[in-house]
C-alpha cells in the first residue's frame, strides 16, 4: 500500500511558469524491501506526475528516512525527471 511519507514545503516553478507541490511516496515490494518515488501536483490540484523509482530501502523507516533529507535542488531535478517522462509516455 502506498503511503505519502513527506509533504514539502516548497512550491517548484517550471521555466513555463506552472507551479508544483511535492511529496515523497513509498510502498513495500514484494520481495519486503521498500521503494520511493517522488509525485508532484500543479497547486491547483490538477493530476500528479510521479517520478520513476528513485530509491529502494530494506524497510519503511529508511525509505522515510530518505524522503526526509531531499533538498530543493533534488526535488528539482526529480520534477524535471517527472515532466520527462510524462512526455516520452504520451
Amino acid at each position: 500500500m502506498t503511503e505519502i511519507l513527506v509533504e514539502f514545503d516548497e512550491v517548484l516553478k517550471t521555466d513555463d511558469g506552472a507551479e508544483y507541490a511535492a511529496r515523497a511516496c513509498g510502498a513495500p515490494m514484494g520481495d519486503g524491501l521498500w521503494e520511493g518515488w517522488l509525485e508532484f501536483t500543479t497547486v491547483d490540484g490538477g493530476q500528479p506526475l510521479r517520478t520513476a523509482r528513485e530509491t529502494t530501502q530494506p524497510n519503511r523507516t529508511d525509505v522515510a528516512y530518505w524522503a526526509t533529507g531531499l533538498t530543493p535542488v533534488y526535488l528539482e531535478g526529480a520534477l524535471d525527471r517527472a515532466l520527462e517522462r510524462l512526455v516520452r509516455e504520451r
